[in-house]
C-alpha cells in the first residue's frame, strides 16, 4: 500500500521545453496568429499603398532603364514614374477596376477550374483510395521524398501542384500515423521553393531562354542559349533539394509539431476494398482513354494543341498554355470512372453535386483572393516595385563586385524582391539585359546567369504573402489545425527557407568554380 501510495504522489514527468529554432518558430507562430485576419492585412496595406505611392508621387520619383519586351522580343528604353493612387487618375482606376481587377486575377479562375475536377475525385472516394494504395506501395521511408519530389516536378504543370498534390501529401502522411501539416509543408516547400527547376521542360523555361537569349544579343548577336541550358544544373538541384525538403521534415518540421491527435481518417492504412479496387481500374482505363484523346490532338505534326505557327507542342503551345485544363479533366474523367465503378456515383446529379459541393468550399478563399487582387492591382499601378528593382538593380552593378560574389549578389538581391514582386517573368525582363551583358563580360557563362535567378526567384515564394496560392495553404493547414493563420505557416516554411538560401547559391557557386557544364 505505502509503495502505491507513493507511486501516486510522484507528479506526472513534464513535458521537455523546446530550445533553439523551434522555441524561436514557436513564436514566429504565436506573434504571426495574433495579427488581424488576412483580408484585413491586406486592406491595411491598400492603405499603406495609397499613401507611399502619393509620397513618391509628390516627389518625383522615376527610373529610367532598359527592359526587354517577352513579346517583340526588343530592348526598350523605359522611365517609370512613380504614380499616385490619390490623384483624380488613380481614384479612377481604384473606382473603375475593382470588377476587372479580379476577374484577371489567374488564381482565381485557376482554382475555381481545378477543383472541379478535383471535387469530384474527392467526392467519388478516389483520392483516399489512391492515398491508400500509394502507401502500400511507397515505402514508408521514402514516402517523405517521393511527395516533395513530385511536388518539384509539377512546375511543368504550372500551378496543379499548389491545387492537387499539397492536400493530398497531408492526407498520405495522416493515413501511416504522421501529422499531416508536416505533409503540408514538405509538398508546399517542393511545389513553391523549388518551383524554378526541374528535370522535364515547361511552359516558364520558354519565356525565360527567350529574354535570356534578347539580351545576350544586346553584346554579342550571333550567340544564343536554349531550352536545356540550365538542363544539368537543374538536374543536380532537384536531387539535391529533393533530399534537403525531406530531411529538414523529417528532423525539424515534424518534431516541431509533435504527434497528431486530430481526427483520424476511416480505414487508415487499410488495404482497398474489393468495390475501390473495380473503381481503380476503371479510372486507369478512363485516364488511359483520355491519354489517348489528348494524344491525338498533340502527337500529330498539325494537332489542334500544337502551336499553329511554329508547330511546338513545348513552350509557348495551346497545350502548354492550357495545362490546368488538362489537369482538371483528368481528375474528372479519373472520379467519375471510379465512381462508376466502385458504385459512389449513381448519375450525373452526384457528379454536379460534387463539383458544387467543391466550389462552396471555396468561399472564404474567394473572398480573400479577392481583397488580394485589388492590392496587388494597386500596387502594380503605383510602380512601386519596379522603382524598388532598378533601383536595387544599379546598386548592385555599380558596387564593384567580382563575378562570383556578383552572382550571389544578385541570388540575394532576386530574393529579397521577390517578396513584393513575385511574377518571374517581369522580373528577369527588368534584370536580365542589365545582369547577363555585365557578367558576360567578366567572362560569365549567361546560362550560369539564368541559372542564378532561378536560385534567387524561387525560395521565398513559400512565406510571401504575394503569393496568390500562399492563402490556399493558410486554408489547408486550418483543416487540420484550429486557429492556424499566417504565423502557422511562415513558421513551417521558414526552415526550408533558411536552408535553401545556405545549400542551393552553395551549389550555384561551386558549379562555376569548378566550371561544370550548366545544361547541353
Amino acid at each position: 500500500m505505502t509503495d502505491i501510495a507513493d507511486h501516486r504522489m510522484i507528479p506526472p514527468r513534464p513535458e521537455p521545453k523546446k530550445k533553439g529554432m523551434a522555441r524561436a518558430l514557436d513564436t514566429i507562430e504565436r506573434v504571426g496568429n495574433k495579427v488581424p485576419h488576412p483580408a484585413v492585412i491586406f486592406v491595411a496595406l491598400i492603405l499603406v499603398v495609397m499613401v507611399l505611392s502619393h509620397i513618391f508621387y509628390l516627389m518625383g520619383t522615376s527610373v529610367t532603364y532598359q527592359a526587354i519586351n517577352p513579346e517583340t522580343h526588343t530592348l526598350e528604353e523605359t522611365t517609370t514614374a512613380a504614380r499616385s493612387l490619390l490623384t483624380g487618375e488613380g481614384l479612377r482606376f481604384m473606382f473603375a477596376g475593382v470588377i476587372d481587377n479580379f476577374m484577371s486575377f489567374t488564381a482565381v479562375g485557376v482554382i475555381i477550374v481545378a477543383m472541379l475536377g478535383v471535387g469530384v475525385a474527392e467526392s467519388s472516394g478516389l483520392v483516399s483510395a489512391l492515398i491508400r494504395k500509394l502507401v502500400m506501395v511507397a515505402p514508408r521511408k521514402a514516402l517523405t521524398y517521393i511527395l516533395v519530389f513530385v511536388g518539384i516536378l509539377s512546375s511543368v504543370a504550372a500551378d496543379a501542384g499548389y491545387l492537387v498534390l499539397i492536400p493530398l501529401a497531408a492526407t498520405a502522411f495522416l493515413s501511416v500515423g504522421r501529422h499531416p501539416i508536416a505533409g503540408l509543408a514538405a509538398s508546399f516547400a517542393g511545389v513553391a521553393s523549388v518551383f524554378s527547376v526541374n528535370i522535364l521542360i515547361k511552359p516558364l523555361d520558354g519565356i525565360l531562354t527567350g529574354i535570356t537569349n534578347d539580351a545576350i544579343h544586346i553584346l554579342n548577336p550571333a550567340l544564343s542559349i536554349d531550352l536545356t541550358a540550365n538542363f544539368w544544373f537543374s538536374c543536380a538541384s532537384v536531387l539535391l533539394l529533393t533530399f534537403v525538403v525531406s530531411f529538414i521534415t523529417e528532423k525539424l518540421v515534424e518534431p516541431r509539431l509533435g504527434k497528431y491527435t486530430g481526427p483520424q481518417p476511416e480505414e487508415a492504412g487499410s488495404a482497398p476494398s474489393k468495390e475501390e479496387s473495380r473503381g481503380l481500374k476503371f479510372a486507369t482505363w478512363g485516364v488511359l482513354g483520355l491519354v489517348a484523346v489528348f494524344a491525338l490532338l498533340t502527337v500529330p505534326s498539325g494537332a489542334p494543341l500544337r502551336n499553329p505557327e511554329t508547330g511546338a507542342l513545348i513552350g509557348d503551345s495551346p497545350f502548354m498554355s492550357g495545362l490546368i485544363v488538362a489537369v482538371t479533366l483528368l481528375f474528372l474523367v479519373a472520379g467519375v470512372a471510379y465512381g462508376i465503378g466502385a458504385g459512389t456515383i449513381k448519375g450525373t446529379v452526384d457528379v454536379i453535386s460534387a463539383m458544387e459541393k467543391a466550389v462552396g468550399s471555396l468561399a472564404g478563399l474567394i473572398f480573400l483572393l479577392f481583397i488580394i487582387s485589388q492590392f496587388i492591382a494597386f500596387f502594380t499601378y503605383s510602380n512601386m516595385a519596379t522603382l524598388a528593382a532598378v533601383k536595387v538593380g544599379d546598386a548592385l552593378e555599380h558596387a564593384g563586385l567580382g563575378a562570383l560574389p556578383l552572382l550571389i549578389g544578385f541570388v540575394l538581391v532576386v530574393a529579397v524582391l521577390d517578396l513584393i514582386m513575385t511574377g518571374a517573368i517581369p522580373k528577369w525582363a527588368i534584370f536580365a539585359p542589365v545582369f547577363v551583358p555585365l557578367l558576360m563580360r567578366l567572362n560569365v557563362d549567361p546560362a550560369a546567369v539564368l541559372a542564378a535567378y532561378r536560385v534567387g526567384d524561387s525560395p521565398m515564394n513559400s512565406v510571401s504573402p504575394l503569393n496568390a496560392y500562399f492563402a490556399l495553404i493558410v486554408t489547408f493547414a486550418q483543416k487540420y489545425q484550429k486557429g492556424a493563420g499566417v504565423g502557422t505557416v511562415v513558421a513551417l516554411m521558414l526552415p526550408y527557407v533558411i536552408a535553401l538560401f545556405v545549400l542551393w547559391p552553395l551549389l550555384l557557386a561551386l558549379w562555376q568554380v569548378l566550371g561544370l557544364p550548366w545544361g547541353f
